[in-house]
């Protein structure tokens, strides 16, 4: 069954890929960018997704070197674990369970993603949904407190004053991002997914 899963993917994956036009990806790159629109059947990621010049190369040494892995929501952790557990078992942490529930003051997104990129300040970020949780990290990010290996940031952007991607690409940090308002958890699952399955390939044993 699992064989036959496996068949049917690739023959979707070849549809889509056949309904692409000219691109200026790189072939890993390409590769991510086909498992998003495979998640989500939306072929207007191709124009969306950006890549920071070292975002491969630094997220491969990364996953590779069992570098702990920091999401912002439950979802992304569930949709992840799997992949990570069968290939190098980098730890994965979820900022919702890691802050003082006692600080009313500050919302479960700032403390918990504080306290996580403070706690692994080169860690592999994954944000799929938080726009706080994403500025939070720019904000470490440009007072020079961490440095991540790889940041992944695609979340939804409701908000115009929330400017945390674009914030992040003027940034040295090595990035994956989705232009404008698109993006969501799924989006972070197939790009984070799509990518291990590459280093694996590459690096696995």
């Amino acid at each position: 069954m699992v064989m036959e899963w496996q068949v049917n993917d690739a023959k979707r994956l070849a549809v889509i890929d056949s309904e692409i036009d000219n691109h200026l990806f790189a072939p890993a790159e390409y590769e991510i960018v086909l498992q998003v629109i495979f998640a989500t059947a939306y072929f207007k990621y191709k124009s969306l997704s950006r890549f920071s010049e070292t975002a491969l190369q630094a997220g491969a040494a990364a996953l590779s070197a069992r570098t702990p892995i920091i999401v912002d929501m439950p979802m992304v952790k569930a949709c992840i674990d799997d992949r990570t557990q069968d290939t190098f078992v980098n730890p994965v942490y979820c900022r919702q369970c890691a802050y003082d529930g006692l600080n009313t003051k500050v919302t479960s997104s700032i403390l918990g993603m504080e306290n996580l990129a403070k706690g692994y300040p080169e860690g592999v970020f994954v944000i799929g949904q938080s726009e706080t949780a994403l500025t939070t990290l720019v904000n470490l990010l440009e007072a020079d407190e961490v440095k991540p290996a790889l940041i992944i940031a695609v979340p939804p952007r409701f908000l115009v004053e929330n400017n945390g991607k674009e914030r992040l690409r003027n940034c040295l940090a090595p990035h994956i991002t989705i232009d404008g308002y698109k993006g969501n958890a799924v989006v972070a699952c197939a790009i984070f997914n799509g990518f291990l399955d590459l280093v694996w390939q590459a690096y696995g044993s």
